[in-house]
Parts: structure tokens; sequence; C-alpha cells
């Protein structure tokens, strides 16, 4: 019983937006192909997107929870310990300058690190903190652009596909006021087809703009928790160095 009450509105759905597509005219049909596009590419990000912030958060996770386990900053990173994701390029990016600026190769980066202890015989100035400092959040800004990267194409599908979906239907209305007055017929029967294409549009075009919108923002508070958790870590990791190696007065 519950089975054939659910199929019943489901079949009906499909029936008639069959029929409305099959009464549209060659541009209202158009509409809907174009629309049915997007919302296909719209869905493609979405799903890849979670993906990728999903994969991120737990790699960042796995990161830090690495990091805080050691008692040195450049521990992980003279141990040649790589993570991928966000945080670890924020890492490994500013531990390069601080080695790069102090002129010591990587392959003695080892001397940074007193064994058994937090200290370290060698200090940084001021400004090579402050490089480090620098290098972290430009990294932090990169991964978030990249982060950021086919956003742009899902908020177009959320603002756009409304607007093409009314244009398809004030189009097909128009057509069907034109139709009426060549055959001279005030009957609903007559117009009633195309105005039922025209309609089509409109309703494809928010069944593609209410997900993508729904998903545009779930995405988007993803991206900024991680820009958050970039920015928090690239302070952290900028104190460590200044406790570890800036001078004592």
């Amino acid at each position: 019983m519950m089975m054939s009450f659910l199929a019943l509105p489901i079949g009906s759905f499909s029936s008639t937006v069959l029929y409305a597509f099959n009464t549209s005219d060659v541009f209202g049909k158009a509409v809907v192909v174009i629309l049915v596009a997007g919302s296909v590419l719209a869905w493609s990000i979405m799903l890849t997107k979670a993906r990728e912030f999903g994969r991120a958060r737990a790699e960042s996770h796995r990161f830090l929870a690495a990091y805080r386990r050691e008692g040195h900053p450049l521990s992980l990173y003279v141990q040649g310990r790589t993570y991928p994701g966000p945080l670890g390029s924020v890492y490994r990016l500013a531990c390069d300058a601080v080695l790069k600026d102090t002129g010591t190769r990587i392959r003695n980066a080892e001397l940074f690190v007193a064994p058994g202890s937090s200290g370290t015989a060698i200090q940084l100035s001021a400004f090579e903190l402050s490089t480090a400092r620098k290098i972290a959040e430009r990294t932090a800004l990169d991964n978030t652009a990249e982060l950021e990267e086919n956003m742009g194409l899902l908020a177009t599908s959320v603002t756009a596909a409304p607007f093409l979906g009314l244009l398809g239907t004030v189009w097909g209305v128009l057509d069907a006021f034109r139709a009426m007055a060549q055959t001279g017929s005030v009957m609903l029967s007559e117009v009633a087809p195309g105005i039922s294409g025209a309609l089509l549009t409109t309703v494809v075009g928010l069944l593609v703009a209410l997900p993508s919108l729904i998903g545009y923002n779930l995405l988007t508070n993803r991206i900024r928790r991680l820009a958050v958790a970039m920015d928090n870590f690239a302070e952290e990791f900028n104190h460590d160095l200044e406790r570890t190696f800036l001078p004592r007065q």
C-alpha cells in the first residue's frame, strides 16, 4: 500500500514533466537541456568538493595531533615526516623559509633540534621569524584560494538557473499568446499545452538552484573552517618558533 501510494505521485510527476517538455517549443527545450547540464555540473562540483574538504579536514587533524606530540616546532620537518593537506603545506613551506633564511642546508637541519630537549643552540632573529610568519600566512591564503576553485561555477548555477528558467517561461508564455492571436481562439485548451511547457523551465530552474544553494552554503562554511584552522596554526607555529628560537633578553 505504501509503495503504491509513493509510486502514484512520482509517476504523475514524471508524466507531467514529459508532457510539458514535449509541448515546449525549441527554445524551451533548449533551456531545459541547458539547465539539466548545469545541474549535472553543479552536483559534480558539490560531490567532488565535499570529498576534497572531508579529506583535507581529516589530514589536518592528523597533522595537528602529530605536531602537538612533538616538543620542538621543527621536529616533524627534521624527521622528514610529510603530511598532505593544507596545514601540512603551511608547516612545510614555513620550515623551508626558516632553513633558507639561516643558510642551513636541509641535511644539517637536525642542528636546530637539541636531542631530548625542546630548546636549541641556534637562534633566529626577529626578521627571520617574521619571514616565517609571512610565508605561513601567504601559504594559508594560497590554500584557501585553491579550496575555493570551481566555487564560482557553483555560485553561478545558484544565481543564473532561476533567471534562465524565468526567461524560458516568459518566452513560452509570449509564444502561447502569439499562437492564440494567430488562431483567434481564446479556449484554454488551445493555450494550456504551451503554457505548461513554458512553466516547466521555471520548475527545472528552481530544481537546479535550490540544491546548488544549499550545497554552496555548506561548502562555503567548510572552506571558512579550514581557513580559520590554517590561520590558527600559523599563529601557533610562529609562537612556538619564538618560544624556541628567539634570543632571551
